[in-house]
């Protein structure tokens, strides 16, 4: 059944599929940058902070389009929450009244408790919605586990609750998930997709996870939470790494290509420090005909995005056999670009002898696997391609730190691999 599904879906995705990064599919308008954050929480599950009060700040942060994908649950139906007075969640209580009024806001006492009635997606989304320019965008986190390792996919523009598929490995309950966000798909036609979250949060999901997953195209090259462990460590790899290490054995199969996104997975509204999962760390721009569902998706889908902690791009393109980059500049801000990926002939991974759970990997991976093939210093980067590379994506890294930062990085944008 698995394999009847996903052949379905990917044949709807196939003339997306094909087109090379930097592309747009052909459409009657004119494909403009949207910026958004399709991975973020609020008080529907673990967020602390009402869903209006998060999508204003969005909305009045320039954002144009923004997922609310709390844990195992859509903003559907009935649900009250308890407010205590001198808690965090009264604090923010009142500066949700204080922004939205008693017309807006349903609370009842029960004792020295305060209930509130969160407000469902229907209903908030009134407040914000605006054609053409900002959009609300259903969306689940899909929380699963395999004994003590989180397993957690996203589910995009999704229409019905997904429960937790479970399995019998870390393999087969990431798959299971993948595959319910497919059937969903298939059977209703309407678009969305699934992306795995921060591989390393709890060092949960290795290369051989990403590339055994069948139907799977986006994971989180960046993750604003303060645990997801972007950078990995001495023994297991950062998230440029391991998307290098899965493109890198995808492609050389003949198999599906796998594009990075940038989320904020934000939970903490009220105080900012870089020990708490604030807002506004990362993004997607993504280049689309239009600011609906379907034209971000199609275009995602397409690969037609790029993911961003600051960095500001005005173009990415392929001009015959030539990948360039143009740069928004920022006044005393430079920039470097690396064009990375692994030419045809790389020497294949070697097995660990006895396998290591502390490492949380299966074999050892060549330096010749998303290899620097370029740097490039200025804002109008380009590579040529030579014609033995598997792909060729960019990473532009600016002399600008980024502000309320976990890792302490620089600001940085991420280009989708072109498979030449």
């Amino acid at each position: 059944m698995r394999r009847i599904i996903l052949a379905a879906v990917l044949v709807a995705l196939a003339v997306g599929a094909c087109q090379p990064s930097g592309t747009t599919a052909s459409n009657d308008e004119s494909p403009r940058w949207y910026r958004g954050n399709l991975h973020t929480h609020s008080l529907w599950s673990d967020g602390d902070d009402f869903p209006e009060s998060i999508v204003g700040w969005y909305k009045g942060h320039g954002y144009d389009f923004i997922a609310l994908s709390d844990h195992n649950v859509l903003a559907v139906g009935d649900k009250w929450i308890d407010v205590i007075q001198g808690t965090p969640r009264f604090e923010a209580y009142q500066k949700y009244l204080a922004e939205y009024g008693d017309a807006w806001v349903d609370s009842e006492a029960s004792g020295e408790t305060l209930r509130v009635r969160l407000k469902t997606l229907e209903e908030y989304r009134t407040l914000f919605e605006d054609p053409g320019r900002f959009l609300i965008i259903s969306s689940e986190e899909i929380s699963d586990h395999f004994e003590d390792k989180p397993i957690h996919v996203n589910a995009t523009n999704v229409a019905e609750l997904i429960d937790p598929q479970g399995g019998g490995s870390v393999q087969e309950v990431l798959q299971n998930n993948i595959d319910a966000v497919l059937e969903q798909r298939e059977r209703t036609g309407r678009p969305m997709f699934p992306h795995i979250n921060h591989p390393n949060f709890m060092w949960a999901l290795t290369a051989e996870d990403l590339i055994a997953v069948e139907g799977e195209r986006f994971f989180e090259v960046y993750n604003g939470h303060p645990l997801v462990h972007n950078l990995g460590d001495d023994q297991r790899p950062g998230m440029d790494r391991l998307w290098d290490i899965v493109l890198t054995e995808r492609l050389a199969r003949g198999g599906e290509i796998l594009y990075g996104l940038a989320t904020d997975d934000a939970h903490n509204y009220h105080e900012t420090r870089p020990n708490l999962a604030n807002p506004g760390r990362g993004w997607v721009m993504v280049r689309a005909s239009a600011l609906t569902p379907e034209a971000l998706i199609e275009a995602l889908e397409a690969g037609d995005f790029y993911a961003a902690t600051g960095v500001e791009l005005e173009d990415v393109s392929r001009q015959d056999q030539t990948l360039t980059v143009q740069i928004r500049p920022k006044e005393g801000v430079t920039y470097r670009t690396l064009f990375i990926g692994t030419r045809r002939g790389y020497t294949p991974p070697q097995e660990i002898a006895g396998g290591t759970d502390q490492a949380a990997v299966t074999r050892l991976y060549s330096d010749e696997i998303g290899e620097v093939l370029a740097e490039v210093e200025g804002t109008s980067p380009s590579y040529t391609f030579t014609g033995d590379e598997l792909y060729v994506r960019a990473k532009i890294v600016s002399s600008r730190l980024k502000d309320n930062e976990p890792d302490g990085e620089y600001e940085t944008a991420w280009t989708q691999p072109v498979v030449p």
